[in-house]
C-alpha cells in the first residue's frame, strides 16, 4: 500500500506553497493522478489529505476504480485540541490565511462510503469499522 502524505507531496509539488485556490486545484490534480497511476499497477493508495472541496474527492472517485470516501467527522475544537503540527494556532495568531474549516470552506462529503467521529471513536475502534467496510465493498 501505498499512503499519499499530501504534506510530503506538497514539498515536491509546491516547493514554496501559498495555498490558493488555483494552488491546490493543481496540488489535488497532481495528488490523484499520482494515486490513479499507483492504483492501474496494482498498488492500493491512502490518501492522507484534507481535500476541502467535493470536487476533488469526486475527481479522485471518477479516476480511481473501487474508491472509498472516508470523511473524519471531527469538530473543529477537537482539532485545535489536537493539533499537532500548529495549523490552527498559526491561523489563529494570522500566519496561515488558508486553513480549511477555518479561512477556506470545508465542503463535507453528502454521500461518504463511511463516516468516522473523531471525537466519539477511539483510533482502534474506527480502524476496525474501516477494516470491516473494506471488507464489506470486497476491497480486501
Amino acid at each position: 500500500m501505498a499512503v499519499l502524505e499530501s504534506d510530503a507531496l506538497r514539498k515536491v509539488f509546491t516547493p514554496d506553497p501559498r495555498y490558493s485556490e488555483r494552488e491546490r486545484d493543481a496540488f489535488y490534480r497532481q495528488m490523484v493522478w499520482v494515486g490513479a497511476l499507483l492504483v492501474g499497477h496494482g498498488v492500493p493508495v491512502l490518501f492522507d489529505a484534507t481535500g476541502n472541496r467535493r470536487a476533488y474527492r469526486e475527481m479522485a472517485r471518477q479516476q480511481i476504480p473501487r474508491f472509498m470516501e472516508v470523511y473524519v467527522d471531527t469538530p473543529s475544537g477537537t482539532c485545535v485540541a489536537r493539533d499537532p503540527k500548529g495549523i490552527y494556532r498559526q491561523a489563529r495568531q494570522g500566519r496561515a490565511s488558508t486553513v480549511p474549516g477555518i479561512q477556506s470552506e470545508y465542503e463535507p462529503p453528502e454521500h461518504a462510503d463511511l463516516t468516522i467521529h473523531g471525537d466519539r471513536e477511539s483510533p482502534e475502534a474506527a480502524a476496525a469499522r474501516l477494516i470491516a467496510k473494506l471488507i464489506e465493498k470486497e476491497y480486501l
